[in-house]
């Protein structure tokens, strides 16, 4: 029994969930389109292009969190996972997820984008141990702030080591990380069988250099 870890967005989804996500906003009517749309679009090009300020994005998608009521955000997360969600989980994530569960392994998601936004996605696809970036939340409302160390990048390293810390029965061995992206080059370079999914150009690139196995869910 090993752990396999997996990346959402682009990964397990065919599509960007964080992205999705601030355009489901936007057709909502929740936030000023022109000024969201072309910020969200920004930061989105950045993470591509492996530039992103993970603090500045986090401050940006962070605030129609904290701008709003619970109530409404969760009718409004309801509403997002049944019209642009469901739609976008790749076609064969879930039989990859099945073929580990069936060895025996422990699954978990590793994923930058924050909890808000993917804690049903994991629940959707019968994953039960999640690492996101968290956004703060006090007295029954989101603040607008970060809480710890963000999922992104070497930070995926560094929340894992958190988690594994407090799983004593698991460690790294014969582990595994399915990603698309250049951005978790970090993780990858820590798992024993990295596995390169739909992958961008930069991983796919370095996949090839260093013989990692590169296959396609959708």
């Amino acid at each position: 029994m090993s752990l396999a870890l997996f990346d959402l967005d682009n990964t397990l989804l065919a599509g960007d969930s964080d992205y999705e996500w601030g355009r489901f906003l936007v057709d909502r009517g929740v936030v000023d389109a022109d000024a969201y749309k072309a910020r969200n679009l920004e930061f989105f090009e950045a993470y591509k292009a492996g530039t992103l300020d993970i603090l500045e994005f986090c401050r940006f998608s962070f605030s129609p969190l904290a701008a709003n009521t619970l109530e409404d955000l969760l009718a409004w997360r309801e509403e997002f996972m049944e019209t642009r969600i469901r739609d976008l989980i790749a076609p064969r994530a879930r039989e990859i997820l099945d073929r580990h569960r069936e060895a025996g392994d422990t699954l978990l998601i590793i994923t930058a984008t924050n909890r808000f936004v993917t804690q049903p996605i994991a629940e959707a696809l019968e994953v039960d141990h999640l690492l996101a970036t968290e956004p703060e939340f006090r007295d029954g409302a989101y603040t607008g702030e970060l809480e710890g160390i963000p999922c992104f990048q070497g930070g995926k390293v560094k929340r894992l080591e958190q988690w594994l810390a407090r799983q004593p029965a698991l460690d790294l061995e014969g582990s595994w990380f399915y990603s698309d992206s250049h951005n978790d080059l970090p993780l990858l370079e820590r798992v024993d069988n990295p596995v390169v999914v739909d992958g961008d150009d930069k991983l796919t690139a370095t996949a090839r250099e260093r013989g990692w196995q590169q296959i396609s869910l959708r």
